[in-house]
């Protein structure tokens, strides 16, 4: 999935297959993002800078002329923000839920169906009340579900002035 019209094409006919899962890596983390709440996915294009903004927010970017707000998710966390590489990809997730919002992330690692993931103890992050349940792969791989309506719900990632 390294063009934006496969990624759209492989999540639109994905859709009803009752909890597909997007697989995305960002800061270290791996996260399991509802097909219902992903998007599409695109190539990272250039950023506009917007200044006197928080560190942790990328920019804006117009997609086919409608201006996204970018939000790089590792930086968000507080880990180090992501590289601009070729894998690099937007996760367009706001629109679904009326806010123009993207997430920049490291790389997307494909789709995967929730069966074969075993549920994790739970754990409550009250830092990150988005970050939901813990999975774990038959390969031990940690994934964490990410809940995208609290998170851009969420007053500190709507608040990006400094």
């Amino acid at each position: 999935m390294t063009e934006h019209s496969d990624a759209r094409e492989a999540m639109a006919g994905e859709r009803g297959a009752g909890g597909t899962l997007l697989c995305v890596e960002s800061g270290g983390e791996r996260w399991l993002v509802d097909l219902a709440d992903a998007g599409e996915v695109v190539p990272l294009p250039t950023l506009a800078t917007v200044p006197r903004t928080q560190a942790w927010y990328a920019g804006l970017v117009s997609i086919r002329g409608t201006l996204f707000s970018v939000v790089d998710l590792a930086a968000f966390h507080g880990a180090v923000p992501t590289a601009r590489s070729h894998e690099a990809r937007l996760l367009l997730v706001g629109a679904r839920h009326g806010i123009n919002s993207a997430l920049l992330v490291d790389r997307i690692l494909g789709l995967r169906a929730p069966e074969g993931l075993k549920s994790e103890p739970a754990s409550v992050d009250a830092e990150r009340p988005w970050a939901g349940e813990r999975l774990r792969d038959a390969g031990g791989t940690l994934w964490r579900r990410l809940d995208v309506r609290a998170l851009i719900g969420a007053p500190r990632f709507l608040d990006v002035a400094l």
